[in-house]
């Protein structure tokens, strides 16, 4: 017998609602500008790199942004500057998850 099976024995006329988090599932919702993101592949200190700028969201939706960037790819990364630093060279990837997202990129460089 587990903790619910004991709450219903205990209270029987009490309906659990829902939680607002079981119910909607939408994912983090980042602040949309009508500019494009740049996209684009550098090499700093030796080590390749791909950087996000032109995103103009406030503080904390850079943080959201680049976590969830590092998470889907499975990589490390910062933010720093204004820009969005990912390691190694994922332009590809990064274009058709922030396209996927809703934001319009464009490709800078190479």
């Amino acid at each position: 017998m587990d903790l619910s099976d004991q709450l219903k024995n205990l209270f029987p006329d009490h309906v659990p609602e829902a939680s607002s988090e079981e119910t909607e599932d939408k994912g983090p919702d980042f602040w949309m500008q009508e500019d494009p993101i740049q996209c684009k592949f550098e090499k700093r200190n030796g080590r390749i790199v791909t950087v996000l700028a032109g995103y103009t969201g406030a503080t904390s939706d850079f943080k959201k942004l680049s976590r969830e960037l590092k998470k889907e790819l499975g990589v490390g990364g910062s933010f720093k500057n204004e820009e969005i630093i990912i390691q190694g060279d994922y332009r590809d990837r990064i274009m058709e998850w922030l396209q996927k997202q809703g934001f319009r990129v464009k490709r800078v460089g190479g």
